[in-house]
């Protein structure tokens, strides 16, 4: 097909598309067939990177805010053109079925918009100390280089929530994508080359091994921030390599969200919420239901009627026209998930739908619906892929006993038929975000992020430039 002859493969430095040290294969997990062979990034080609996106930054830091406005506006106008060319990269690349792609590339370009509003918004202050003795004069600066690190199962809004903030801010950028969702993050890129970002200011290698060049570009003295989304796991060492020449850091990590069903709630209403928060991306999102929790009341309706709707969903390749659940992003991915749910099998779960390895090529898993216990094993791990156990509490106390019984807590649900118990249930939940009535609630125009494991800082919304920018007060004797 034409668009496949469209793929760029190459790294992207210092304004141009370059080869790098060697190649690595990207494949479409749901036949395991190879879609490209792209670029990697040796020493040399990181080291390039850095020295470029170093070199263009004081002139980038100093242009008009409005100017940097414009790119991004335009880069947004040119991401919802190409929507469709960018949509079928994300399922191809990813697995993920082309209406969920299609919602993603929509979500992606809105951050270049939000930014590119947020951009001449940044505030100041100036006043009088309260002593008198002075003005109090306090500015924002651009950080610096920025060193971006982005997962593979939203390759174009984890990119793009990264990118435009940075550039708002009137910092340079440095871009890791995943190995498994690279060409999604290059095709962005173009965009923005596109759209009219000066050479030096954004730059993408594909360093391989990862870690030990992330670590080299870590402690150089050029690189002043990190942004990653990504593992807590991953985040830890990265904190920790980071602490070195203590990078200012913004970390989006992992979750385990709770989804709690209120004996008051809207069952059908509830069941529509679950289907949302927990198969988006075929459950592979750090916002993910994880552990959905029901009151006893209502409990056999909700998870008969949850049951249903699992089962109903269509799985197939991504770009199969009707596909409502595309396949896992690698067969390692799909293996971890059937293990987890072997191993709640074995410790007691049972079975409502799914459960079970199907046939035939692919990085396939069913939607899958357990009931288990408060004690089963699979309650402490993100399931990354369609599989949402239930568990039945009997008081609210209870539910939010259970909701907080994490080390993790970016996002947390709760349906109920009150908005006031709703919302003091909300308060108590060891979360940075709680959706309520709603199965979705992730916007470029909030602030994301967690608490406990789940990260540090927040992306998107009016806080979103500000993990690019530092803060300066200038004291003024007048």
């Amino acid at each position: 097909m034409l668009w496949r002859m469209q793929l760029k493969t190459q790294l992207y430095i210092d304004g141009k598309w370059v080869d790098g040290s060697g190649t690595v294969p990207v494949y479409d997990p749901s036949d395991e067939s190879v879609i490209a062979e792209i670029a990697t990034a040796g020493d040399k080609e990181c080291e390039a990177a850095i020295a470029a996106a170093h070199r263009a930054f004081p002139e980038w830091a100093k242009t008009a805010p409005r100017f940097r406005a414009e790119i991004l506006r335009k880069a947004f106008e040119l991401m919802i053109a190409e929507s469709d060319h960018i949509a079928k990269l994300i399922s191809m690349e990813n697995g993920k079925v082309f209406s969920d792609a299609k919602g993603e590339v929509a979500y992606a370009a809105e951050f270049f918009r939000w930014f590119s509003e947020e951009t001449v918004r940044v505030q100041g202050d100036f006043r009088k100390s309260p002593s008198g003795d002075k003005r109090i004069l306090v500015t924002h600066q651009p950080i610096g280089v920025s060193l971006l690190i982005t997962p593979w199962n939203f390759p174009a809004g984890m990119a793009t929530r990264k990118i435009g903030p940075a550039l708002a801010a009137g910092c340079t950028v440095i871009l890791k994508p995943a190995t498994e969702t690279p060409l999604t993050a290059l095709a962005i890129v173009d965009i923005l080359e596109r759209a009219g970002v000066p050479k030096g200011v954004v730059n993408v290698v594909m360093p391989t091994p990862a870690g030990p060049a992330i670590s080299k570009m870590l402690h150089d003295p050029r690189v002043m921030n990190l942004s990653f989304t990504g593992s807590t796991e991953v985040g830890r060492v990265l904190l920790r390599e980071a602490s070195d020449r203590v990078i200012r850091c913004s970390m989006e990590l992992g979750g385990n969200a709770p989804f709690l069903v209120l004996d008051d709630a809207n069952i059908d209403e509830a069941v529509k919420g679950a289907m949302i928060a927990k198969m988006r991306n075929g459950g592979a999102a750090c916002t993910a239901a994880n552990r959905i929790f029901v009151a006893r009341k209502v409990a056999k309706e909700f998870t008969e009627k949850f049951s249903k709707a699992m089962s109903n969903l269509v799985m197939a390749p991504g770009m199969t026209e009707g596909a409502q659940l595309g396949a896992s992003v690698s067969i390692k991915e799909r293996n971890k998930i059937a293990d987890l749910v072997d191993s709640a099998i074995k410790g007691g779960a049972k079975i409502e739908t799914g459960g079970k390895l199907p046939s035939g090529p692919g990085a396939f898993y069913p939607a899958t619906v357990l009931t288990v216990e408060k004690s089963n094993e699979i309650l402490k791990h993100e399931v990354f892929g369609p599989v949402a156990p239930v568990v039945i509490f009997d008081t609210d106390e209870e539910a939010i006993e259970l909701a907080n019984d994490s080390d993790f807590g970016l996002i947390s649900y709760v349906y109920s038929g009150e908005v006031g118990r709703a919302i003091r249930i909300a308060e108590a939940l060891e979360s940075g975000m709680v959706a309520i009535n709603r199965g979705v609630i992730s916007d470029p125009a909030a602030p994301f992020g967690g608490v406990k494991q789940s990260g540090l800082g927040r992306e998107g919304g009016f806080n979103g430039i500000h993990e690019f920018l530092e803060t300066k007060y200038i004291g003024v004797e007048i």
